[in-house]
C-alpha cells in the first residue's frame, strides 16, 4: 500500500506539470506498467481529481480544472523544494513578501512529516545568508502584480516615471513583459507617446489608476528578451554607466562576472567588449576588480578617476609608496 500510494502521489505531481502525458511516458517514468498508469489514473478520478484524456498525436492525459479539487499534495523533493523557495523569498527584492513567505512557511512545515522536518531543519541551522543589500531598491508586490495582469489583459499603463538624473516625465505605454534582473524589476513596453520600445525599472514607476485602454499586440523588440534587456539596461537604466575593453577571452569574462553585470562582445580569442551600469562608481569599481585581467575604461571618466583613487589606496594599503 505504501509503494502505491507514493506512485501515485508520483502521479499526480506529473500531471500537474502544464503538458499532456501520454500512458507509455508515464510507465515508463513511474516504471510501471501502462495498465498500472490506468488502474492508477481511475483511482485519482474516484478520489475526486479531475484527469482528463485526450486522444491523437497531441493526447495523453492531463489534470483538469476544477473547483471541487481536493488539496494538492507534495511528494518529498516537492516539499522540500518549497520550503527552500519560501525561505529565500524572504530576502526578496518584493517589499511584503518576506512576511508572507514566513506565514506560508510555518504552514507547510507543520504538516511536513518528521524525515523531512528534520531534513528542512538541517538546511535552516547549518545555512548562514548574507543580509540583503540595502542599496537595491524594493517594489510593491500589489505593483508587480497590478503590471503582469497588464500584460495579461493588455491593457495600457500609465505612471510617472523618475530617470537616472531625478527628472520625472508621466508615461503611457503598452506592457509587454517583466524581467528580472538580479535583484531589480524591469518593465519592457512600448512607449505610446515615443513610439519606441523601452526598458523601465518598476521601482522608479508610480502607476495612475485605472489602467489605459486594451492594445493589441506587437511583435516583440528581440526573440531574445534576456539580451535586448542587458543591453537596454547597461545603456540606459544605471545612473553610471560603462564600456569596458577587457584584454581576456569572452569566455573567461562570463566565468568570472555575474550575468547580470552586462553583455560581453566577443572582439577576437584574448579580447572582448563588457557593457555594464550601477548606482554607483563602488559597484562599477567592484566589477573591474572582478575580472582579473587587463582592462580599458572607454568612456567614463568618473571612473577612471575612482579607480585612480582606489589605486593610490590600495598601493599604500600594500606598503607600496609613490
Amino acid at each position: 500500500m505504501a509503494d502505491t500510494s507514493a506512485r501515485m502521489l508520483r502521479l499526480l505531481s506529473l500531471l500537474q506539470m502544464p503538458r499532456p502525458w501520454t500512458g507509455p511516458e508515464l510507465a515508463a517514468r513511474l516504471g510501471v506498467s501502462t495498465r498500472t498508469v490506468r488502474a492508477d489514473v481511475d483511482r485519482l478520478r474516484g478520489l475526486g481529481y479531475p484527469v482528463i484524456a485526450n486522444r491523437g498525436a497531441i493526447g495523453g492525459y492531463r489534470l483538469g480544472a476544477g473547483a471541487t479539487l481536493p488539496p494538492l499534495l507534495l511528494d518529498d523533493e516537492e516539499a522540500v523544494a518549497v520550503t527552500v523557495g519560501l525561505r529565500a523569498a524572504a530576502s526578496a527584492s518584493i517589499a511584503g513578501v518576506e512576511e508572507a513567505s514566513q506565514r506560508a512557511l510555518a504552514k507547510v512545515e507543520q504538516v511536513l512529516p518528521s524525515r523531512l522536518r528534520r531534513r528542512v531543519a538541517a538546511l535552516h541551522s547549518f545555512t548562514v545568508a548574507i543580509p540583503p543589500d540595502h542599496a537595491v531598491p524594493t517594489v510593491q508586490a500589489q505593483v508587480v502584480s497590478t503590471i503582469s495582469a497588464a500584460c495579461r489583459d493588455r491593457e495600457q499603463l500609465r505612471f510617472d516615471y523618475v530617470s537616472h538624473d531625478g527628472a520625472t516625465t508621466r508615461r503611457r505605454v503598452e506592457p509587454y513583459r517583466l524581467v528580472t534582473w538580479g535583484r531589480r524589476w524591469l518593465l519592457v513596453a512600448w512607449d505610446v507617446d515615443r513610439r519606441e520600445w523601452r526598458t523601465f525599472r518598476i521601482d522608479r514607476m508610480t502607476l495612475k489608476i485605472p489602467n489605459g485602454p486594451r492594445f493589441a499586440p506587437r511583435d516583440p523588440p528581440s526573440d531574445d528578451l534576456a539580451v535586448y534587456v542587458a543591453r537596454g539596461v547597461s545603456a540606459a537604466a544605471w545612473r553610471h554607466r560603462v564600456r569596458l575593453r577587457v584584454y581576456a577571452s569572452a569566455a573567461e569574462v562570463a566565468e568570472r562576472l555575474p550575468a547580470a553585470v552586462g553583455p560581453i562582445e566577443e572582439v577576437d580569442d584574448h579580447t572582448c567588449l563588457v557593457s555594464s551600469g550601477a548606482e554607483s562608481l563602488e559597484t562599477l569599481a567592484l566589477y573591474v576588480g572582478m575580472l582579473d585581467a587587463d582592462v580599458d575604461v572607454l568612456d567614463n571618466p568618473a571612473l577612471v578617476d575612482h579607480l585612480a583613487r582606489l589605486a593610490r589606496r590600495y598601493a599604500r594599503a600594500a606598503g607600496l609608496h609613490a
